[in-house]
């Protein structure tokens, strides 16, 4: 009997839906291996409400590094950041996902949708994205559960499935290892 090494996850939340998604995300990418999670509580050292696409992705990175501050054995570490962004006019909502191991460093966007005008003016007025899901779809803690986009589609896409598509992509770069060593010219985009 071949017995699989167990790689351990680190979390940089408490939140069930960014934990289940990263285990989800990790299972589906490699299959052949196991993973535990451990979740621990860190700052993101941004606003509670990111309201950036910039400012998001910094609590993803700033919950990462300091997961790894806070728990420096583990096999990966990740944060999971959701925020939001006026594009158009309109309020947008998405998350940014960030994977670090001893060696690596991988991101991702999750997929974005723009929020009803009742859930984008309680934002604006400096209430966090689920606070404000919850008095508009009178719904309690639902960014522990399907979050807005779960709300908005009836469930056709939860919370989980919006982060477990970013963890996949976040991950490209550990399936990919070779092709993602440090290049030997910088490379101007």
């Amino acid at each position: 009997m071949i017995h699989k090494i167990e790689h351990t996850v680190v979390v940089a939340s408490k939140n069930p839906v960014k934990i289940e998604a990263a285990l989800r995300g990790f299972e589906k990418m490699f299959p052949d291996k196991t993973f535990s999670t451990l979740s621990i509580s860190v700052s993101s050292e941004v606003a509670d409400q990111p309201m950036s696409d910039e400012e998001t992705f910094a609590g993803a990175v700033n919950r990462v590094n300091n997961a790894v501050k806070k728990h420096t054995e583990a096999d990966f570490w990740i944060g999971i950041e959701g925020g939001v962004e006026i594009y158009g006019g309109e309020l947008t909502a998405f998350a940014w996902v960030v994977v670090r191991s001893v060696d690596g460093l991988g991101k991702a966007r999750s997929g974005t949708f723009f929020l009803p005008h009742a859930v984008a003016t309680l934002v604006a007025q400096g209430m966090e994205l689920g606070e404000a899901d919850d008095i508009v779809f009178n719904k309690s803690n639902s960014k522990q559960e399907s979050g807005a986009i779960g709300l908005l589609t009836n469930n056709v896409v939860d919370r989980m499935q919006l982060y477990e598509q970013a963890v996949v992509l976040a991950l490209v770069r550990f399936k990919n290892e070779a092709l993602y060593q440090p290049m030997e010219k910088e490379v101007d985009f």
